[in-house]
């Protein structure tokens, strides 16, 4: 048994033509943000110390879905939310329609930590950050130009009609808001397993691009963005109605704990036949230190390190990267 560490930054119809002054800082993020969690592990941190210290870094990060990168509502608006858990006791906490909190993965452990419930959401997360002291900024503070002009293309997207109730076949996949895909439909996520097995999932977002004011994706509830265990932890991206449909997170530890696949085996089985092609990717590491980071998408940002020195940072499937 050793540690290991996965993480993501979204998964999506990322283009292999995807520019380099767009490939690279997400590569550099992805491998920044593994090594603070390899040296927090290495330090005997708790991985639910690890996994809300590498969200942190992520929602910092202005080219990601999450925090300082979030995508706009319909409305121009940012609607925040994340989710942490801990495998162990199966703690959890989650926040959503967050707009001022720098760092939604935090409250949502004080969500956890300081409160009977699980899940906060809106005016009353808003308020209860404000008693807790977090950081907070004003709203403008989200709104990057990139997802203003990416919103702009969304609502022009949207003059092709999709209905969005049916599953996403595979051919329809290049129809969506955001034809070059660039991550839009995405999260970042961090999933670490100690030395003990301990495990700990955390997940955060922006949502979709141009989504209904007050819609809620996957991330936010327990079992289909998010989940933990004391068998594995996985954090899931993508279309978030269709990892909802699919709880996708914990099917996983239920395939597992059930049927008695491995990690991997589960995980894969997950993304090839529970949702639709193209539509979702996830992280995970089990109990005993496995990792695996599949994904039905084009492309997934991802990035993994384990004890015995295996690591992996990449975008496409291994043969394109």
């Amino acid at each position: 048994m050793g540690w290991a560490i996965a993480l993501h930054g979204g998964a999506g119809d990322i283009p292999l033509s995807l520019p380099p002054d767009r490939r690279l800082p997400r590569e550099a993020a992805l491998r920044h943000c593994l090594q603070i969690g390899v040296d927090a592990l290495k330090a005997h941190k708790h991985p639910l110390d690890v996994v809300e210290l590498v969200v942190r870094e992520l929602e910092n990060h202005p080219n990601f879905n999450a925090g300082k990168g979030s995508v706009l509502t319909s409305a121009g608006t940012v609607e925040m939310e994340a989710c942490i858990m801990d495998g162990g006791t199966k703690r959890c906490g989650a926040v959503s329609g967050v707009t001022t909190v720098v760092n939604a993965i935090s409250l949502a452990r004080l969500v956890m930590e300081k409160t009977p419930h699980i899940y906060l959401a809106f005016d009353g997360a808003e308020a209860f950050a404000r008693e807790q002291g977090v950081e907070m900024v004003d709203p403008s503070h989200f709104i990057t130009p990139e997802n203003i002009e990416r919103l702009k293309q969304a609502k022009e997207a949207n003059r092709v009609q999709i209905d969005y109730t049916q599953p996403i076949q595979k051919e329809e996949k290049q129809k969506g808001p955001i034809a070059d895909g660039d991550s839009q439909i995405g999260t970042v996520g961090c999933v670490a397993v100690d030395n003990n097995g301990n495990l700990a999932s955390a997940t955060s977002t922006g949502g979709l691009v141009n989504k209904m004011v007050g819609r809620i994706g996957d991330t936010p509830i327990i079992g289909s963005g998010t989940y933990a265990n004391n068998l594995c932890a996985v954090s899931a991206t993508g279309r978030g109605e269709e990892i909802i449909r699919g709880t996708v997170a914990r099917e996983v530890a239920a395939l597992m704990e059930y049927k008695g696949l491995s990690l991997k085996e589960a995980a894969a089985y997950v993304v090839e036949e529970c949702v639709p092609p193209g539509s979702v990717g996830l992280i995970a590491v089990s109990a005993s230190g496995e990792v695996t980071m599949p994904f039905n998408t084009t492309g997934m940002f991802r990035a993994c390190a384990t004890e015995d020195g295996y690591s992996d940072i990449g975008i496409w499937h291994s043969t394109q990267n």
